[in-house]
């Protein structure tokens, strides 16, 4: 009877995995783990922390992480490299106790991981050590994701693949940070692999191959950077004009984009014997371009025509200039200010760009503590007593669970409005600390006073050393770009802090077609609100106009309903007309 059930088990089983393997790749859910250990080998290795992210549709989803006890002492190595303490393991459940929640995760969902071997390894045998049974579900590795369709990304540890695909990472070997880096890691590929693979079972083998695949021999990778300086693509035909340049092979397919001020001498430089080494280069036979009126136009068509067609020579967008974005995330019950690279998606705001890191943190931290705001990231941890910051009169303490959500947000709305008026941000916020200040004065607060002095003589450092400072929703604009050798331009309508429309202008016109698209460009941000609904595919293209107007000092006109077609004429001639002079 016994053999009986373990058959109809076993039959189950194999129904129930033939089914997940038959499973629409765009329809799985993944689950994404991470796991920290010892660091020990073999049968003492023990695990110490387990992160898991659950990924549906190509989205982050529910997070779960949890600290798990170990029966032998952690050495302090371990404990310096995982900020991992024998206090926090000490306190933390019993593998016995954790483990289940994992098996009813996993249930119905791919594993994947980081390097999946090595995560696996250590759950089977800490399943085997709890007599569990280990629930053999589908994996998928994102170090042989990345080997098949990021070709370009030589180091696959996780931290330098994520940068190479335009991830941003923050925090390293905790379980959990490492497993949302991982699952990003998979969002970023998941659309190539489901274009090579229907099905969970495809992926699966699909993967297994690119593991397998052995890796050529570094004589060979010499000759072929030997080779290529005979290797040569016709650019004869590409003007000598601001665009765009796309490389394709035999087939067509295309390889490698890039933009240029001179398509011509840019496209050529490729194929210079000095060149970097690159392997779309020697499979390029082909190029044909886009032309535009600008420099910024060239680089809003770049990006737009990268993730159109995601060619394999174009890992990532570089951001190597040095602004970043002060922004808040209007998507949990208590928002924080954060310093980011990219403005946000979804219902936030974004205020920058501001050039230099080390200087918007300090704004951030000064913002923090003027409205009493959090200084703690997105996660709120409850406490049993307030923090420093809470303990000097800094934070209102949500993380004390016993604060009003709609008087915290009361306080943050009053600091963003600040930078979502028509004004200058800068300037209304040094106002609002020396109003502050005269009150705390008159009130006989002298303390606080002194103590908003001081703040108010370092703002005015800051907001001295920060241009920009203002949301990029705040003010509806319309920016022309010019030719670089003059004789024509690009315009750019910036409406509720995305970038509704662009184009040549046409002076012939006299500026009709210019009202026409404004008054357009005014209806698309209707209804918007107060914030910023930048979806998530435009956040890259939103950065690279923002950063370009802070470095570039290019004509720009408040848009309004009442503009007419002569004012709009007469600005875009004007805007030319500064250019070629």
């Amino acid at each position: 009877m016994q053999w009986d059930l373990q058959v109809v088990g076993l039959t189950r089983y194999k129904v129930w995995m033939s089914d997940l393997l038959a499973q629409p790749l765009s329809s799985t859910e993944f689950l994404v783990v991470d796991v920290e250990t010892n660091g020990k080998a073999g049968d003492d290795c023990e695990l110490t922390e387990l992160g898991a992210v659950l990924v549906g549709g190509g989205e982050l989803q529910d997070r779960w992480e949890t600290l798990v006890g170990v029966r032998a002492p952690l050495s302090r190595m371990i404990q310096r490299f995982t900020g991992i303490s024998q206090a926090m393991v000490d306190e933390a459940p019993a593998v016995e106790l954790v483990l289940p929640d994992l098996a009813e995760q996993l249930e119905g969902r791919v594993l994947v991981g980081h390097n999946i071997a090595f995560d696996r390894r250590v759950l089977r045998q800490a399943f085997a050590r709890a007599d569990l049974e280990w629930p053999d579900v589908p994996t998928l590795c994102t170090v042989a994701l990345a080997r098949r369709f990021a070709p370009l990304a030589r180091r696959r540890g996780l931290k330098p693949l994520a940068e190479a695909l335009g991830i941003e990472v923050e925090i390293a070997h905790r379980a959990l940070a490492d497993a949302e880096t991982t699952a990003r890691v998979l969002c970023a590929l998941l659309p190539r692999l489901v274009v090579h693979a229907g099905t969970v079972g495809d992926a699966v083998e699909l993967l297994k191959a690119a593991a397998r695949r052995p890796r050529r021999p570094r004589a060979g990778r010499t000759i072929a950077r030997q080779g290529r300086a005979e290797h040569r693509v016709d650019v004869s035909g590409l003007p000598d004009e601001p665009g765009v340049y796309l490389f394709r092979n035999a087939g067509g397919q295309v390889l490698y984009i890039g933009k240029s001020v001179s398509l011509r001498a840019r496209a050529r430089s490729h194929f210079q014997p000095s060149s970097a080494s690159q392997g779309w280069v020697a499979q390029a036979t082909m190029v044909d371009h886009r032309t535009t009126s600008s420099e910024l136009g060239a680089l809003v068509l770049e990006q737009r025509l990268i993730k159109e067609m995601r060619p394999p020579g174009n890992v990532r967008m570089k951001h190597d200039d040095p602004y970043v974005y002060l922004r808040c995330r209007l998507d949990i019950a208590y928002p924080v200010l954060e310093v980011a690279p990219a403005p946000a998606q979804g219902r936030s705001v974004t205020i920058g760009p501001l050039r230099g890191r080390r200087a918007a943190t300090e704004l951030m931290e000064q913002l923090n503590s003027l409205f009493t705001l959090r200084h703690c990231g997105r996660a709120l941890r409850l406490r049993e007593y307030p923090s420093a910051y809470g303990q000097m009169g800094r934070c209102l303490s949500p993380c004390l669970n016993d604060l009003d959500p709609n008087l915290y947000r009361r306080r943050l709305d009053e600091a963003l409005a600040l930078f979502t008026g028509d004004g200058d941000g800068g300037a209304a916020l040094l106002a609002h600390v020396e109003s502050e200040m005269r009150q705390a004065s008159a009130e006989q607060r002298y303390e606080r006073a002194a103590w908003l002095r001081r703040r108010l003589r370092r703002l005015r450092e800051l907001t001295a050393d920060l241009a920009g400072l203002q949301a990029i929703h705040a003010r509806p604009r319309l920016v022309v770009a010019p030719h670089p050798r003059g004789g024509a331009a690009d315009a750019f309508w910036l409406v509720g802090g995305r970038l509704v429309d662009w184009g040549p202008t046409h002076p012939i016109d006299g500026g009709a077609s210019l009202a026409d698209r404004s008054a357009k460009a005014l209806r698309s941000g209707d209804g918007r609100g107060s914030t910023t609904w930048l979806a998530p595919d435009e956040v890259d293209e939103m950065r690279v106009v923002t950063t370009y107007l802070a470095s570039h000092d290019l004509p720009g006109l408040d848009l309004a309903p009442d503009l007419d077609a002569g004012r709009l004429g007469a600005f875009a001639d004007a805007a030319t007309a500064a250019a070629v002079a």
